[in-house]
Formats: C-alpha cells, structure tokens, sequence
C-alpha cells in the first residue's frame, strides 16, 4: 500500500475517542513529529510508517534508520525525530510492556513527570499526548495559544506553565471542553490570527482584541 492510500491519520484537533491501541500510539508518534513543523508534513510522515507497516512501537524499534529516515522526512529534521520516536518506543516496550492504554490509565501528575523526562519530549509534546491520546484534562498550549491571547491583551508570559495556569484556573477540568477550545485556538490562529499579516477585520474576535502586535 502507498502511503497516499493510508487512512487519515486520527491525530487531529477536535477528535474524540474511542482510541485503539494503534490511535493511542499514532497520536503519540504524531505529538512528537510535529515539533517545529506543520501539521501538514506530519499527516504525510505518519502515513508513510502506516503505509510502510511501521505504525507500532516494535516496528519502529526495530526498523532501521535509512528506512526510517525515508518516512519521516516529510515532518523535517528527520534524523534527530526519527531517534526521538526510536527511543520513545524503546521506552514503551522495556518499562511499559502493559502497552499504552495500561501506561496511561495511572496518575496524571505522575504519568507527565515520567513523559518530561523522556529526551525530546517537553510541555507541549507531553500534554498532547495526555490528552489526546491518554484522555487526561491538560490544557495544550503551543505558538497559537501564545500569540493570539498576547494580542487580546493577556501578559505575554514566557513560560509555558503560566499560560497552562491561566486556562486550568479558568475552565473546569473536561477533556472534550480542552479539546474543542485548543481545537478553536489553532484554527483561529491558522484562519486569521496569523503570524504576520494577521486578517483582523474578519476575525471573529476583532472587536475584543487589542491588537497586541
């Protein structure tokens, strides 16, 4: 099968469950491939490891890296994301042979201290895998989040944890609600809240934006 034959990759915004065992782990693998990329290239990656029988842990643990390599490069910096997801299902394979579902089902506090420890898995990566794949209420905040209460007014705060903060003290902890709102906020971000040339007068918040930019 050619990877343009895959089905749609279920990692996207606004999903909701029920997850397979497979669904938790391409959601996973795609948290960690869209680091520094577009949503876009990462669809294409995950389709080639569909495509080319790779989307499990001991697939990709086992698989060499020139045949990595090749399926990842649409997401970019490849190399370094194909050692990422390498070790990431190395990992699941020796301290969780419960498999995913098991790994995720304990504390949510400990389960995010174990994923940061990981190398090349920090806030965001974490979170999205926490709540999209491990169904536990974090509030994902990425570029578009930062950008777009920054110019509604909100302190342009540096550190993830405070934006993260904002939004947990502000909404009940519901997991389909984090989901629709980031779901929302990346496509404002994407539709009109733009990084340069921002579409402002047919932004649906226009009239309580500030205009911090």
């Amino acid at each position: 099968m050619s990877p343009g034959a895959c089905r749609p990759p279920v990692y996207r915004r606004g999903f909701h469950g029920p997850l397979s065992a497979g669904a938790r782990f391409e959601i996973c693998a795609g948290a960690i491939l869209t680091q520094n990329t577009a949503w876009r290239s990462v669809e294409r990656a995950l389709a080639a490891l569909s495509g080319g029988a790779l989307m499990t842990p001991a697939k990709i643990a086992g698989c060499g890296y020139g045949r990595l390599y090749r399926a990842l490069r649409p997401s970019g910096y490849y190399r370094q994301k194909a050692r990422r997801l390498k070790d990431f299902c190395r990992y699941i394979l020796k301290e969780h042979p419960e498999g995913l579902a098991g790994w995720f089902s304990g504390n949510t506090a400990r389960l995010r201290a174990e994923l940061l420890s990981l190398k090349g898995i920090g806030p965001e990566t974490a979170d999205s895998m926490l709540l999209y794949a491990a169904g536990k209420p974090k509030f994902v905040i990425d570029a578009y989040t930062r950008r777009i209460f920054a110019r509604l007014g909100f302190p342009p705060w540096r550190e993830y944890g405070d934006w993260q903060r904002l939004f947990e003290s502000s909404l009940p902890p519901d997991i389909r609600l984090y989901n629709e709102y980031h779901a929302l906020i990346v496509g404002l971000g994407k539709d009109y809240c733009k990084k340069t040339a921002p579409l402002c007068g047919k932004c649906p918040l226009k009239n309580f934006c500030l205009k911090n930019f």
